[in-house]
């Protein structure tokens, strides 16, 4: 009578983490420059300071408009920065990392204790898991049939492909920082934050006056701060907003049920490593659009995110996902990624019968 053996049941093979991802990168990109982070810093400041001071003095339209579109590139520059401080990328002192981000923070009128709440804890704690991201979290075709139908329109806008700047200042300025109120022992410190940020924006405000009373009256007084902060701020949003939807929205970008989400699916999947064109990614953005490598670990200073990136994908070969901007794709993901299925992980446009 034979004798059955059975062979020996193999163990399910273990999924990646987010770990093994960071035990790839080398130590080299950790590494912060003191001299790299003051050169970024002082562009930011040059290339801020320029065109505020420009638009202060010249009242021609169409160089209003040239200074208005560089203002707001200045303001997303400096905000980039400040985001990286915040995240404790930029230098090795924390203290000086928090009160450049507070400065860099200040043109965007961002309150640097909320921003580390809400991006650097949620977004990057949980980034496209359903119900916990909060950053261009889709809605389900029932979340969206349950709205009003001022909600839907507002819902359309905001979703459409000149709705980003809407849809940032609304759910993210506003209701996820100044309208937010943080429980426990963050509350006092993102409340004298607000008040101080506050206290600084009205100091700012009333010279802008004062400036624009003495040089042209009245009107000119009124205009002066729309002029100088508000339309770079709005520019900014819009800029800012564009820049955060490309990171983690197109056709094959998943989200992710809270089950099946994981830090590595998160982080890995559902980020991009963007090209953009050198000249704009150098002047202002400080390669925030090489994004995987800083969701990975936000702790790698912009200047090694290319080298962290490519071990990344080396590694990863098939799990990073690299993308070239064009105006085209952008379109077709604004017309494509509506609203989502998390249960078949794919996006959806409206419904048709929806009003």
């Amino acid at each position: 009578m034979g004798v059955s053996i059975e062979s020996p049941t193999m163990p399910a093979p273990r999924e990646n983490s987010l770990n093994d991802v960071r035990a790839i990168i080398p130590a080299v990109c950790y590494e912060r420059s003191k001299i790299r982070a003051t050169r970024a810093l002082v562009q930011a400041t040059v290339l801020y300071t320029v065109p505020t001071v420009a638009l202060v003095m010249t009242n021609t339209w169409w160089a209003v408009g040239i200074w208005w579109l560089l203002a707001g590139l200045a303001v997303s520059g400096l905000f980039v920065l400040g985001h990286d401080a915040s995240h404790n990328a930029l230098l090795d002192s924390r203290k000086a990392n928090r009160v450049i981000a507070q400065l860099c923070m200040g043109p965007s009128v961002h309150v640097e204790s909320a921003w580390d709440l809400g991006h650097n804890r949620i977004h990057h704690g949980y980034t496209t898991r359903q119900g916990f991201d909060f950053v261009w979290h889709p809605l389900t075709v029932a979340d969206y049939e349950a709205l009003s139908g001022m909600q839907k329109l507002r819902h359309r806008l905001e979703w459409s492909c000149i709705g980003s700047g809407a849809y940032f200042l609304r759910e993210v300025w506003w209701l996820k920082m100044w309208r937010f109120n943080a429980p426990g022992k963050r509350h006092d410190e993102i409340v004298r934050d607000k008040i101080t940020l506050g206290s600084a924006l009205l100091v700012a405000t009333a010279a802008l006056v004062v400036i624009g009373a003495l040089t042209g009256g009245i009107a000119t007084a009124i205009w002066m701060p729309i002029k100088v902060l508000v339309v770079p701020f709005l520019l900014f949003t819009q800029i800012i907003g564009w820049t955060v939807y490309v990171h983690h929205v197109a056709p094959d970008i998943r989200w992710w049920t809270r089950k099946e989400w994981t830090q590595f699916n998160g982080q890995m999947e559902s980020t991009t490593v963007l090209h953009t064109p050198r000249i704009i990614n150098y002047l202002w953005f400080h390669n925030i659009f090489v994004h995987v490598p800083h969701h990975v670990d936000a702790r790698i200073p912009f200047h090694k995110l290319p080298q962290a990136a490519a071990a990344i994908a080396e590694a990863f070969p098939d799990t990073v996902r690299y993308s070239k901007y064009s105006l085209k794709a952008y379109l077709q993901a604004t017309k494509a990624c509506k609203l989502y299925d998390f249960e078949a992980a794919t996006w959806l446009p409206y419904p048709t019968s929806s009003r």
